[in-house]
């Protein structure tokens, strides 16, 4: 199975789980539908299948430090737009930097030589430039619509986006493929738990937390995925492991704690 059959399933899945609590199924005006367009592209079709592709052109390490850098370009978008009224502190910013060097330090995990790949790494830095941007606009539609009814957009304009993918490549699995055990259950997972839990927790995290705090638990990324690695694959726990790990907990907990926070109602 390729990414975007994977994308489209798990997409799909997790939309029909989402139509199980009905709301309202349109958006109060032309603008906000097309809002909800560009929250399902930048959130769903073109994220997915600009960083997958990016894997089959350039190094799983390059891709995942470009993806991951999401939170500082998030941070100068929140600047550029929300300059008033979402004011980022200095020390917020050297909070959200010192955790970007502590995610470069994991990632690279002692090794510092990187294969540059123009394209893939192009399309890597598509992928963040997406996550930012939805991220940034996810902000504007929570002002106005329910988490779970913008959720259920994204899926639904992020598998509407992803038609021209097929007109090109027309090929999909067979029933047999999707029926075997382990795809089945792994496509539940991607749905249920990957997708409709985590796009519901994420949206409600932006709303309640603010793009910056919240697009730098990006950064914890790395941290979880070496410790199930070392959990369940028994790779080692290094030492560039262990100092990347804590300047990425030092640079969050000075994001959070010198952000200015909203006062209460």
């Amino acid at each position: 199975m390729s990414p975007a059959h994977i994308f489209t399933l798990r997409f799909t899945i997790a939309y029909l789980l989402l139509l199980l609590n009905p709301t309202k199924f349109h958006s109060d005006s032309w603008k906000d539908e097309l809002l909800m367009v560009a929250l399902g592209l930048t959130g769903g079709s073109l994220y997915f299948l600009a960083e997958n592709a990016a894997m089959l052109y350039t190094t799983a390490t390059n891709t995942s430090l470009i993806v991951c850098s999401c939170p500082l370009f998030a941070m100068l978008l929140m600047k550029l737009v929300y300059r008033q009224s979402e004011p980022i502190t200095r020390l917020q910013a050297i909070g959200s930097m010192v955790a970007f060097l502590g995610m470069v330090v994991v990632v690279l995990n002692g090794h510092f030589v990187l294969h540059l790949s123009p394209l893939g790494d192009m399309l890597a830095f598509v992928a963040c430039i997406c996550w930012a941007f939805y991220s940034l606009l996810m902000k504007t539609a929570l002002k106005r619509y329910s988490t779970l009814f913008i959720t259920r957009k994204v899926f639904f304009y992020g598998l509407l986006t992803m038609i021209p993918y097929y007109i090109w490549r027309p090929e999909f699995p067979s029933l047999d493929v999707l029926l075997s055990a382990p795809v089945f259950w792994n496509l539940m997972f991607l749905s249920v738990v990957a997708s409709m839990i985590c796009y519901l927790a994420w949206n409600f995290v932006i709303k309640h937390l603010g793009i910056v705090v919240a697009t730098n638990w990006v950064y914890f990324n790395p941290i979880t995925t070496i410790l199930f690695a070392w959990w369940l694959l028994s790779e080692e726990i290094t030492v560039w492991f262990l100092m990347g790990s804590a300047l990425i907990l030092t640079g969050m907990y000075m994001s959070d704690h010198y952000a200015i926070k909203k006062p209460e109602g």
